[in-house]
């Protein structure tokens, strides 16, 4: 893949690209998040993506945060096709023990927000974000190799032209550089259901 042809959304101070390798430097002060329980609106993140129209396909990266250091610093995949609907999948340092592995939904500009504890120790994380049609999935990695599930959705508003990719993003007062690499993209890894029928099928 070839990241240099990816356009920004909100282009942060401080980034370098090439071809198999992007860093970004996080701005204090920004973040996604719409309404959900906090009551605010945050739309703010730099966000990087391509577009497609392409119905089924898998967006594999991997991502490094060696200097994540500060509640809510982040990094991860993104969907962001405007600032009320887009989904993110992440790492959200919380403190010295923990941190949040989770994912954010947001339709009709609502958030949803789900997550899992993982050891402050962990500095690296592998995503991959899947198509089918309207409906996206979510998983992560360790390594790499064994990918797990994190999220399966529907997107109000991701069917037809959509756009995807990575961010990073430091909420609070703070900044951090985030890697991205050995991205790639590939025929939909995220297979057809093989159990119960859709119903108008039964």
């Amino acid at each position: 893949m070839d990241f240099t042809t990816c356009k920004w959304t909100r282009q942060p101070k401080h980034y370098e690209i090439s071809q198999d390798r992007i860093e970004i430097v996080t701005n204090p002060h920004t973040d996604l998040w719409q309404r959900t329980y906090y009551h605010f609106r945050n739309d703010n993140a730099p966000v990087l993506q391509m577009e497609t129209e392409e119905k089924y396909f898998s967006f594999v990266v991997k991502t490094e945060f060696d200097e994540s250091h500060h509640r809510f610093d982040q990094c991860g995949i993104v969907m962001y096709l405007d600032s009320e609907n887009w989904l993110k999948g992440c790492v959200e340092y919380e403190n010295e023990e923990y941190q949040n592995l989770g994912s954010v939904v947001t339709n009709h500009g609502y958030s949803d927000w789900a997550t899992m504890t993982i050891d402050a120790s962990i500095k690296s994380m592998w995503y991959r974000f899947s198509r089918r049609e309207d409906d996206y999935c979510i998983e992560c990695s360790p390594d790499g190799i064994t990918f797990r599930q994190m999220r399966i959705c529907h997107m109000h508003n991701g069917n037809g032209k959509i756009q995807f990719g990575i961010y990073a993003c430091s909420p609070e007062d703070s900044s951090f550089k985030a890697v991205f690499s050995h991205m790639q993209l590939t025929d939909c890894c995220w297979e057809a259901h093989n159990g119960q029928q859709p119903d108008e099928n039964r």
